[in-house]
């Protein structure tokens, strides 16, 4: 179990082998503890916790330098999903080289402009989308969450499944028409998702004019694997400027920086809160970068292992596995 991160403490979803799911405080040195019995809240879970973030960060803060607490080693422990969140914000199209890679794959065939128009068409639409604030964001559901090392199944019915890394965003209060400048102090933390995503079922080709389809490409269960970690914000110097990176069976796919987003996670927090009230424990996936498998001309298949790391987050390892028809 990769356990590098940011910070003194990270927190996580645990069990021993047969036993049930815990609240941790994990150490970027291997252990762990269970923070029911720390707290004395034999009813806690990571989200509850969230749900008093204010309060809690100092006594995780005094725990973590606590080596009289009852500490186990995390090598002997399974890493779940860290949190189970009420409400999934997605936001699409929010990478400049991601969105312009994704338009010309997607090009129709009797499309007369040349690559070189094209990209230069989708840059210039980018700028206009960032100049007017508007960002892409949709719901996701929380069934499709897995664990950060658990396998992922393939549909059979997906005929084009891919990856798509991103940081996720974990929300530490409500928050309802949140400006931007305060949007940050809404953020508990940090952690790391895979937005598997079939590309055969993006667009609905029986109904063009409605778009569309997220519920049937992404909301599989099991597309979405999440973790190992929440690294609190305040362990995260700039969430604007991290490395995302994903290897597919060792070679790397995805490899760029944050800062290649439309829209910084401030912009989106507010943005959301315009419309919806953000909840503790919420997500907010920020989007991909450029190298998805539709880039490559490469998609996942049977016995596939993905790696996907974010600066100071850790690490996820997720196999895919085709799931039969009926099964």
């Amino acid at each position: 179990m990769s356990v590098p991160f940011a910070g003194p403490f990270a927190l996580g979803t645990l069990s021993a082998p047969d036993g049930m799911l815990f609240p941790a405080l994990v150490t970027p040195d291997g252990r762990a503890l269970d923070l029911r019995a720390a707290l004395g809240e034999r009813e806690l879970t990571t989200r509850t916790l969230l749900e008093s973030w204010a309060e809690a960060t100092p006594r995780l803060h005094a725990l973590a330098r606590d080596d009289k607490a009852a500490w186990q080693p995390l090598g002997d422990l399974r890493a779940h999903a860290p949190v189970e969140p009420r409400q999934v914000f997605q936001s699409g199209a929010n990478y400049r080289q991601h969105v312009i890679d994704l338009e010309v794959a997607h090009r129709a065939p009797d499309d007369p402009r040349t690559v070189e128009e094209a990209r230069e068409e989708i840059a210039a639409l980018m700028d206009r989308r960032a100049a007017e604030d508007l960002p892409y964001v949709f719901i996701g559901l929380p069934s499709a969450i897995t664990g950060p090392y658990d396998d992922v199944y393939l549909p059979e019915w997906a005929e084009k499944p891919d990856w798509e890394l991103e940081l996720a965003v974990v929300i530490g209060k409500p928050g309802y028409r949140v400006s931007t400048d305060e949007a940050l102090e809404y953020v508990a933390g940090y952690t790391i998702a895979n937005d598997l995503t079939d590309r055969a079922t993006v667009f609905r080709r029986d109904m063009p004019a409605i778009g569309t389809d997220w519920l049937r490409s992404k909301n599989a269960p099991g597309f979405t694997p999440l973790g190992p970690w929440i690294v609190p914000a305040e362990s995260i110097a700039d969430p604007g400027d991290l490395r995302v990176t994903l290897k597919l069976n060792g070679e790397t796919m995805q490899d760029e920086s944050t800062k290649d987003m439309l829209f910084g996670v401030a912009r989106l927090v507010s943005y959301i809160s315009r419309t919806s009230r953000l909840l503790p424990g919420d997500l907010v996936l920020t989007g991909s970068p450029a190298g998805n498998g539709i880039h490559w001309g490469r998609l996942l298949h049977d016995g596939d292992v993905m790696e996907g790391s974010i600066t100071g987050l850790g690490v996820q390892r997720t196999r895919c596995v085709a799931k039969e028809t009926g099964s």
